[in-house]
């Protein structure tokens, strides 16, 4: 897999997928995956995609096959912008497509605040609330340190893939997501995860389609309606069903309604 050098501490690991019309030159989507997670996380959205337009698939610095980062890591959201605007740069991408789940919209409405003449259109399925009420992390923290991410991956797999997900599924999620370096999520999680980016929220000018379901547990419907009505140019789609994490749950109906979003969007790169 090819990998670019975004800083002299971390090799960010990414893959592209494109199988448009090779004597056309397609658009750009670039996919921010969620905590514990890699690009491998987007697998069920590539074979609607990658027909298309090519498909960008990093991992987070700490995460997947980037470069693990350490306990004490300063994590900011505008180190992790700067790393994919990085490999845009280098992959000769000026504006592009931005989709993101579960944290990564955290950082994807950041992003879009911080880089708005680069983001064509940004969709975001289950992402939280932009500012989330939570007490100390130190028992999760905890938890990772003596246990490992696996253990807290399995004890938290069913609310966030939902009670219509097959057990093989929840165990392959589990396996794929504990593999995350303990070094990295402690540091990530307090800073990161726990992010208040609800000044971003006005400052986003791209067209952005929010996706949720109707039981997710990052918030009810109503709740998510009111953030995204932050947004100015945004709308919403509420699917059935009891996942946080839609874009692994409902993969093919969230990649078939971003396609349709993207078009009807008419952003020209």
């Amino acid at each position: 897999m090819p990998t670019l050098r975004v800083s002299p501490d971390c090799a960010l690991n990414y893959v592209v997928d494109d199988y448009s019309d090779p004597w056309r030159e397609p658009q750009t989507i670039l996919m921010f995956h969620g905590n514990s997670e890699s690009g491998a996380a987007w697998y069920a959205w590539v074979p609607h995609l990658a027909r298309h337009y090519r498909v960008v698939r990093p991992d987070m610095r700490g995460f997947g096959a980037s470069t693990p980062m350490p306990r004490d890591f300063p994590w900011t959201l505008d180190r992790i912008c700067s790393d994919y605007i990085a490999l845009a740069d280098a992959l000769g991408v000026a504006r592009f497509h931005v989709i993101a789940a579960k944290i990564g919209g955290t950082i994807a409405r950041h992003f879009a605040a911080r880089h708005a003449d680069r983001v064509l259109t940004l969709t975001l399925a289950g992402t939280p609330v932009p500012k989330r009420a939570v007490g100390s992390r130190a028992e999760l923290i905890e938890e990772f340190e003596a246990k490992g991410v696996g253990h807290w991956a399995r004890r938290t797999m069913t609310g966030r893939l939902g009670s219509r997900f097959p057990p093989e599924g929840l165990e392959w999620w589990i396996g794929f997501m504990g593999r995350t370096a303990v070094s990295t999520q402690v540091g990530f999680i307090p800073t990161i995860a726990d992010a208040d980016i609800t000044d971003a929220l006005p400052r986003i000018r791209c067209p952005t389609l929010v996706i949720t379901t109707e039981g997710s547990a990052l918030g009810s419907v109503e709740e998510v309606r009111t953030w995204q009505r932050m947004i100015p140019r945004s709308e919403l789609l509420v699917l059935p069903g009891n996942s946080y994490h839609v874009a692994a749950s409902d993969a093919d109906e969230c990649a078939r309604a971003t396609l349709d979003f993207i078009r009807r969007a008419g952003a020209n790169g």
